[in-house]
């Protein structure tokens, strides 16, 4: 038997996924079902837009459900405890410029269960965590982007 993916997170990306969890549970699928309920008593099911649109959205949220629970079934808590402070490992922020002189640029490296580069963090997955992960404050660095190479400077680990 193939072994399960681990899916690394911080304690909040837990806890957010945990809420969230709770969240589709209690509140959205009471609310899908209520729909499909109002849905059915319009009649005709083959002709019924409103029944076809709440199925799907059932659908959505039952996979949604089923991922969630499979992330948090396989989470992977990561504590930088034992790290030194100046390695760049899944968990800690890294502030690091592109080469030759762009400006300074700050990530958190976090699991793709909680990646979200609009707020700064990324997947340990994604092609610059992957080139940045096992190096150090200081270190200058060069790695493979889907945009070519990538020459960056390492400024800072949190």
């Amino acid at each position: 038997m193939a072994q399960d993916k681990m899916y690394p997170m911080t304690e909040e990306g837990k806890e957010k996924l945990e809420a969230e969890l709770e969240d589709l549970k209690m509140v959205q699928r009471p609310k899908v079902i209520d729909r499909i309920k109002i849905a059915r008593s319009y009649g005709d099911l083959s002709e019924n837009s409103e029944y076809e649109s709440a199925k799907d959205e059932q659908s959505m949220l039952e996979t949604r459900v089923s991922t969630v629970e499979r992330m948090l079934q396989y989470a992977q808590i990561i504590d930088n405890d034992g790290t030194d402070k100046d390695e760049i490992t899944v968990g800690k922020k890294v502030t690091f410029k592109e080469l030759p002189d762009e400006e300074p640029e700050e990530y958190t490296i976090v699991g793709a269960a909680e990646a979200d580069p609009m707020s700064g963090k990324i997947s340990n997955d994604s092609p610059i965590a992957k080139g940045l992960l096992g190096h150090r404050k200081g270190e200058e660095i060069t790695f493979d982007t889907p945009g070519g190479d990538m020459s960056v400077k390492v400024l800072d680990v949190e």
